[in-house]
Formats: C-alpha cells, sequence, structure tokens
C-alpha cells in the first residue's frame, strides 16, 4: 500500500476517533473526581471508567458532540474534596454541587471553565478564599457559594464579570469590604450578610480589606 492510500486508509479512522478520544479525557476527569469522594448511598455507581465516554452516566449530561456540559451532583449526601481535574471539563455550562459535605479548598483550576453559565457550590464545607481565577469565566451568569466557610476578601477581579447577575457568598467568614463595580452594583446586600465584611466600598476610594 503506497503513502497516499494509506493516508486514505487511516485519515477516515483518526476522525472517526478523535470525537471519544476527547470526551474519554474528560471521563478520566471525572473518575479521577469519583477516587477522591465519599459516596455512601452509591450515587456514582454507573461511573464507569471502561465505557467510551461518561455521557450514559447518571448526573452527567452530553452535548450533540458528546461533551460533558452539565454535573448534577447537589443534596447527593457526598463529601470529599475537588481536585485539579474538573478543569479538564472544558465544555461544561453548569456545574452543581451543592447541599453537600464537600471541603477543602475551591481548586483554582476552575476559573479554566470558560464556557461556564452556573456554578453552585452552596451549602457545603468550603474552606480557604474564593479563587482569583474565577474572573477568566466571562459567560458566567449564577455563582452561589453560600453556606460555606470561606475566608479572605472579595476578589476584586470578579468584577469584571459582566455577565453575572446572581452573587451569593451569605453565611461564610469572609472579610474586607464589598466591591462595587462592574454587576456588583446591582446585587442585594442579602448577598453579603452573616460575614465580617465592612460593608460597600465608598465611591472614589481606594479599597481597603479591612481585618483580612
Amino acid at each position: 500500500m503506497g503513502p497516499l492510500s494509506l493516508l486514505s486508509f487511516v485519515l477516515p479512522i483518526l476522525l472517526f476517533v478523535s470525537p471519544s478520544l476527547s470526551t474519554n479525557s474528560e471521563g478520566n476527569a471525572l473518575h479521577a473526581l469519583r477516587t477522591k469522594l465519599s459516596d455512601p448511598t452509591n450515587v456514582l455507581q454507573s461511573w464507569d471508567p471502561t465505557l467510551v465516554n461518561p455521557c450514559t452516566w447518571f448526573h452527567v449530561t452530553c452535548d450533540r458532540n458528546n461533551h460533558v456540559i452539565r454535573l448534577d451532583l447537589g443534596n447527593s449526601n457526598i463529601s470529599g474534596t475537588l481536585g485539579s481535574e474538573l478543569g479538564e471539563l472544558k465544555h461544561l455550562q453548569f456545574l452543581e454541587l451543592y447541599s453537600n459535605n464537600f471541603g477543602g479548598k475551591i481548586p483554582k483550576e476552575l476559573g479554566d471553565l470558560k464556557n461556564l453559565v452556573s456554578m453552585d457550590l452552596y451549602g457545603n464545607k468550603f474552606e480557604g478564599g474564593i479563587p482569583k481565577s474565577f474572573a477568566k469565566l466571562k459567560s458566567l451568569r449564577f455563582l452561589r457559594l453560600n453556606d460555606n466557610k470561606l475566608t479572605g476578601s472579595i476578589p476584586r477581579e470578579l468584577t469584571k464579570l459582566s455577565n453575572l447577575k446572581v452573587f451569593d457568598v451569605s453565611n461564610n467568614n469572609l472579610c474586607g469590604t464589598i466591591p462595587i463595580d462592574g454587576p456588583f452594583g446591582s446585587f442585594p446586600m442579602e448577598s453579603f450578610e452573616n460575614n465580617r465584611l465592612n460593608g460597600p466600598e465608598l465611591q472614589g476610594l481606594v479599597p481597603y480589606d479591612f481585618g483580612c
């Protein structure tokens, strides 16, 4: 078989295989996440790494190209920590992990999920600060981090998220002042209550994180 004939034979195979290869990397990322979690009610029992892609798993939604676009694990009695592997879900639009027992820090790699529209991490035990990398999530409309154990200040970088419609960090242990630029001018004060925050920043003054 000559070089051209071989190429014409191999190329269609590569074109056929490549979509499953990309989604399999997403499946690998999700399985890596599963290994870190405690799942007493077997919510994740369908997450079988031997399958071609994760689109047949429960609580996972894919688009027509078999890319993971939604992860729904809200109120599933799951505990454990999140790792950098979630940053591999490049097509993810909805990350729903609310009302569980997740702990540890929120991975900065979540800021790599450029297509993310909604991130619900509320009602867990996350600690540490809000990652500044979230400022890269230009499509983000809903960010709910309330009812955790987050500390530090609200990153000023988040004021660049022009599409952000809902932002809730109530019932944490955040400190400093509340930004007023960008979308933060429209969020109700209830979104910030029960923290150690010192109220909105004053117009024209350099923000100062009192007590942080």
